[in-house]
Order: structure tokens, then sequence, then C-alpha cells
């Protein structure tokens, strides 16, 4: 859990750091994200992000927060053991993985 707590952290870290560093798109999914898990609009990224890990364990590289079709999920990108990278879409508000692909 570690890495899960890593990446919430960086998430908080871009509601405080000044707006140049970081592209508005950025900083509107660390906005929404932040707001949605306080609302209660969808879960805590840290617990998407340890329910991907349970099931592909590896070290979390990167994490971006989407809409598809009117559905907010997270899709988060796994640096595996052997060196492969898998993307694994979460819904944001359930929990439940909905895709996982390998990282070309």
């Amino acid at each position: 859990m570690p890495c899960a707590r890593a990446i919430a952290s960086v998430l908080l870290l871009l509601l405080v750091l000044p707006g140049p560093a970081f592209a508005d798109d950025d900083r509107d999914d660390a906005e929404r994200a932040s707001r949605g898990a306080r609302s209660g609009e969808f879960l805590p990224f840290a617990r998407l992000a340890q329910v991907a890990l349970d099931r592909y364990p590896g070290r979390i590289v990167e994490a971006e927060l989407d809409e598809d079709d009117g559905r907010i999920l997270y899709e988060i990108k796994i640096l595996r053991s052997n060196g492969r990278v898998l993307e694994v879409e979460i819904d944001a508000r359930t929990g439940r993985i909905l895709d996982v692909d390998e990282d070309d």
C-alpha cells in the first residue's frame, strides 16, 4: 500500500503547488479526484489503487482520472516484475476493474 499512499500524496500536492508547474487538465483531475472522494461520489484513490495492486502486483507508475461514456474511472499503469506495464481501468464509484491492457 505504500505506492498507493505515494500516489494519493502526489494528487494532494497537485492541489497546493503553483499553477504553472502543471497543466490545467492535471490540476482539474486532481481537484475532481479530491472533491469526488470527499463527497463520496467515488472511492478514494488509495483504495482503488489497492484493488489494482491486489489483482496485478507491481508498482504504480502513473494514474489518471478519466471519463468514458459518463462513467468516471481511473486508468492506473502498473509496472510488473517482468518489466511489462499494464493499464488497469477501474470504475471510480464501484471499484470494479473494467478493463486491463498491456501497454506497448
